[in-house]
């Protein structure tokens, strides 16, 4: 796993990161935390971690720590992992075995494909919001996913940098897999079951969120 690097974006995840460190420090790949420069309490809980590099993004927002944190890796593959503890790092030997074995340029992880995915953190709202949206990048994008909000992903970071995704909230979410689908890289998607997070809040506001996802997706369609 030398040849993966896991970008962890970082947001008031003091409760919870230090936590997850301690569970993929088993994994011999690199570790990317990105966070802003002003929360102290996550740095430092963190200090004390060796081997991990600690980047401080430059822009706010959610895209922007994954834009910059996969600009900053220097190995062939990268994977996206929240710093929550919600993503399982145990699927990480397979996700990268089957980008690798079946040629693929990323792999989305889902939590609604079958027949294993699921979810401990999911709830009503986050379900149908997920449905809709999902639903609209299969119908108007043709994507054949079935998870466009959760970016476990796993990929090529070269393919990655000819996407160009300029999102720095989470529009992220699907600006990633529609430009996958329009620069014709190689894509699949497999099972995932998120667990609860460790500590902490989520980040995402469920209706302005939901809103500006809307209006990205909507915009993305009639521009390309």
């Amino acid at each position: 796993m030398q040849d993966l690097t896991l970008v962890i974006p970082a947001k008031h995840e003091s409760e919870s990161l230090p936590i997850f460190l301690k569970e993929i420090n088993q994994f011999p790949c690199k570790k990317i935390i990105v966070l802003d420069r002003n929360d102290l309490k996550t740095i430092d809980v963190i200090k004390n971690f060796n081997e991990i590099e600690i980047l401080f993004q430059k822009k706010m927002g959610y895209g922007s720590a994954l834009i910059e944190g996969i600009d900053s890796v220097n190995t062939t593959f990268f994977c996206i992992i929240n710093a929550d503890g919600s993503m399982n790092p145990s699927y990480l030997s397979s996700m990268l075995e089957k980008v690798k074995n079946n040629h693929l340029d990323f792999l989305f992880a889902s939590r609604y494909e079958k027949p294993d995915g699921g979810s401990d953190d999911d709830n009503l709202i986050t379900l149908i919001g997920n449905f809709f949206f999902t639903s609209i990048g299969n119908l108007f994008f043709s994507l054949n996913i079935s998870d466009i909000l959760f970016t476990y992903v796993l990929g090529k970071k070269e393919i990655f940098k000819n996407l160009k995704i300029t999102s720095e909230d989470f529009t992220f979410c699907v600006e990633f897999p529609i430009k996958a689908k329009r620069h014709r890289a190689k894509y699949q998607t497999m099972p995932s079951y998120e667990r609860n997070r460790i500590g902490g809040l989520k980040k995402v506001n469920a209706l302005k969120d939901g809103l500006l996802i809307l209006f990205k997706m909507v915009k993305m369609f009639f521009i390309r």
